[in-house]
């Protein structure tokens, strides 16, 4: 607010589900920020024998002066179980602004104060942050985050920069509780796959911006073999291109290491290989220039020609059939913007799939 306002209560929504190497660290970033006004820490989960209770236990008592509360509750409101998780998180909010954060990410000390600032500007709705990653268990998790500032970071930075992207990411979205009550609260996207994409658009739709700060939080990758690094991509690459499927398309130009080895096997010689080899560098350099202005750890460089074939691998298939897995639930999408769940004892749920490019 303007100079001389005290700062206003913030509300951080947590939807937890497992306990993943490194959550406690995660959620204790939260509880370490710089932020001057008032501070409440909302964690949920569905079950109470769910690990993650443990963790958020050993935050409570690790952060004794930070406001912690765990919601445990079961009811589900509609297909989307992190929506129902957050419905039902939301009965204990204290505070005007709402921020909602995956489990996975990490906040540098001064990002919540920068979020609440970027919320404060004139005609913005709702803020989301640009997001990169950090490798936790091994190759693939490295792999993973390689391709967040390798492929993620630079397509979005581009897409923001010529006015054809419309992000909102589940890493980070700020908005005020009246503005989220405005939209029909998170009960609105109970039945939709990708809420995060959603709730921008819904906020876009009353008029108002979504801001995108000029800085990254820290997603921690924890995706331990190529099946999970495969079924997550490929559950985001379909989830975009249902949104935007031209664009999707288009972005085949940003995969040049394959086509010049399809080149190369096609009989393109040394000039093909040449090729190869330079969009090698240009990926090593692209990476290394997006790590150091968003200040991310060193991506593991080594990776680049395999983690640009995955990718590669990864947009093939997104063409190539509409289910999707997310959280060991599979779902299929369907053209008129409709999902299905394969849910127990055989029966099938319907919901609407609000698809966009923030579902990773």
């Amino acid at each position: 607010g303007p100079a001389g306002e005290p700062a206003p209560g913030v509300s951080v929504l947590k939807p937890l589900h497992g306990a993943p190497p490194g959550l406690l660290d995660d959620l204790a970033t939260v509880c370490r920020q710089t932020y001057p006004g008032p501070l409440q820490i909302v964690c949920g989960v569905a079950d109470a024998a769910d690990p993650a209770v443990a963790v958020v236990e050993r935050l409570i008592a690790a952060h004794p002066g930070v406001r912690i509360d765990l919601v445990v509750d079961p009811t589900l409101h509609g297909t989307n179980r992190k929506v129902s998780n957050l419905v039902n998180m939301a009965k204990v909010i204290r505070h005007p602004v709402v921020v909602l954060s995956d489990a996975d990410i990490r906040l540098r000390e001064h990002d919540l104060a920068r979020v609440v600032a970027a919320l404060a500007e004139p005609g913005v709705g709702a803020v989301t942050c640009l997001y990169g990653g950090q490798g936790a268990v091994g190759v693939w998790s490295d792999a993973v985050a390689l391709g967040l500032v390798s492929h993620f970071l630079p397509n979005a930075v581009t897409g923001l920069e010529i006015g054809r992207a419309q992000p909102c990411f589940g890493a980070l979205i700020a908005l005020r509780g009246e503005t989220l009550a405005a939209i029909g609260g998170f009960r609105a996207f109970a039945d939709t796959l990708a809420d995060d994409y959603a709730i921008g658009a819904a906020v876009r739709a009353r008029g108002e911006v979504v801001a995108v700060p000029a800085f990254a939080v820290l997603h921690r990758c924890d995706e331990a073999s190529v099946s999970a690094v495969w079924n997550h991509e490929l559950r985001w690459a379909r989830t975009v291109m249902s949104l935007d499927p031209r664009g999707w398309l288009g972005s085949a130009v940003t995969h040049p290491l394959a086509f010049a080895l399809l080149a190369f096997c096609f009989g393109g010689g040394r000039p093909a290989l040449g090729l190869a080899l330079a969009a090698i560098l240009c990926r090593i350099c692209l990476a290394l220039r997006t790590g150091v202005a968003f200040a991310l750890p060193v991506p593991a460089l080594p990776l680049v020609p395999l983690r640009d074939l995955l990718t590669f691998a990864v947009f093939v298939a997104s063409f190539l059939g509409r289910g999707v897995t997310w959280k060991d639930q599979d779902y299929r999408m369907r053209a008129d913007g409709t999902f299905t769940e394969a849910a127990v004892s055989g029966r099938t749920v319907t919901g609407t799939a609000t698809t966009g490019e923030s579902v990773r």
